[in-house]
C-alpha cells in the first residue's frame, strides 16, 4: 500500500534545488531549517503572527510557518540567506545595519524579507490599508512612514527597533527612486 502522507518535493531555494521526501503536513519553515539547513528564518510564534519566519515565494512574502512545503513546489523561494548576491549586502540590509534596525537580531531575517517585498509592492503601485485613494487614475504616492508601518505590521520586533526599521526602508525607497 502506498503511503499518501508523504511526498517528494523539489524546492528551488536561493538559486539551488533541494529535493526532499517530506510529510505532507511539513511546513516550509521546517523544510528550510531542518532539511535544507537554512536557519536564517526563525521559528517565533509558529502561528503566523510574528513574521520571524517570513520568506519570499515567487517574490511575495509568506509566513513560512503556515505554508506547507508541498505548496512551494516549483516556486522560487528566497530566504534571508539568498538576499545578498556575491557577498554584497542589499541596500536595505546596509540601511538596517547603519541605522540600527536590528537589535537582538531574532526578527531581522523576517523583517528584511518583508522590507524587500514592501519596496517591490510599493514600486509596483500596490496599495495598502492606509493608502488614502486607491483609484487607478491617482498618481503614485510616495512611500511614507505610515505606509511602511502598515506594510511591515506583520513583523513584530520585541526589542522595539521599529523607528529604525521604518527609517531604513524609507531611506532605501528614496535612494532607489521607488519613492516617487
Amino acid at each position: 500500500m502506498e503511503d499518501d502522507s508523504r511526498s517528494e518535493v523539489s524546492l528551488h531555494v536561493n538559486g539551488t534545488t533541494h529535493r526532499f521526501d517530506v510529510d505532507n503536513r511539513r511546513t516550509l519553515l521546517d523544510a528550510l531549517r531542518e532539511d535544507a539547513g537554512l536557519v536564517g528564518s526563525k521559528k517565533g510564534c509558529d502561528f503566523g503572527q510574528c513574521g520571524a519566519c517570513t520568506v519570499l515565494v515567487d517574490g511575495r512574502r509568506v509566513v513560512s510557518c503556515l505554508t506547507l512545503a508541498v505548496a512551494a513546489e516549483g516556486a522560487e523561494v528566497t530566504t534571508v540567506e539568498g538576499l545578498a548576491a556575491d557577498d554584497e549586502l542589499l541596500p536595505v540590509q546596509e540601511a538596517f545595519v547603519r541605522l540600527d534596525g536590528l537589535q537582538c537580531g531574532f526578527c531581522t531575517p523576517g523583517q528584511l524579507c518583508s522590507a524587500v517585498a514592501v519596496l517591490a509592492e510599493h514600486a509596483a503601485g500596490w496599495p495598502s490599508a492606509v493608502t488614502p485613494d486607491v483609484s487607478p487614475d491617482q498618481p503614485h504616492r510616495p512611500l511614507d512612514a505610515d505606509e511602511v508601518r502598515e506594510r511591515m505590521s506583520g513583523n513584530l520586533c520585541r526589542c522595539g527597533a521599529y523607528p529604525s526599521i521604518v527609517r531604513a526602508v524609507l531611506e532605501v525607497a528614496e535612494s532607489e527612486g521607488v519613492n516617487g
